[in-house]
Order: C-alpha cells, then structure tokens, then sequence
C-alpha cells in the first residue's frame, strides 16, 4: 500500500486524463511508476559506480588547477 501527495497541478491532470479514458488514477500513478522506477534505478546505479570510481579531488587542489586560487 502507498499513499502520496500531489500538487494540486498533478492531481488534476491525473483526474482529467482517469475520466476521459475511464480508467482509474491509481491505474495511471502505477503505469507512471512502473515505467520510471528502472530508469531511476539505473541512473542511481550509474551514479553511485561513477562516485565510487572516480577519484575525488579537495577544493584546494581544483581551487589551484583552474587559478581561483587566492
């Protein structure tokens, strides 16, 4: 079960498209969801090989490399 709040802007796109497809709202917010949440889980996937990867550099030092250095 899941319970979520939407702007007033959302809530009534989804009401206007569920009466004129006769289909319900949570029919809609479920397709949403099932179609989004691998791209989301292959984006954070990404993200987190990439941070774990990737050297990560101190300020100072990037400070230097571009000459924002004072």
């Amino acid at each position: 079960m899941l319970a979520i709040r939407l702007p007033k802007e959302i809530e009534d796109k989804l009401t206007k498209l569920a009466k004129q497809t006769g289909r319900s709202k949570t029919f809609y917010a479920r397709q949403a969801i099932l179609e989004h949440l691998s791209d989301l889980e292959d984006y954070y996937s990404a993200v987190s090989r990439l941070e774990s990867e990737l050297p990560g550099v101190p300020l100072e030092e990037m400070e230097q490399r571009l000459g924002l250095a004072d």
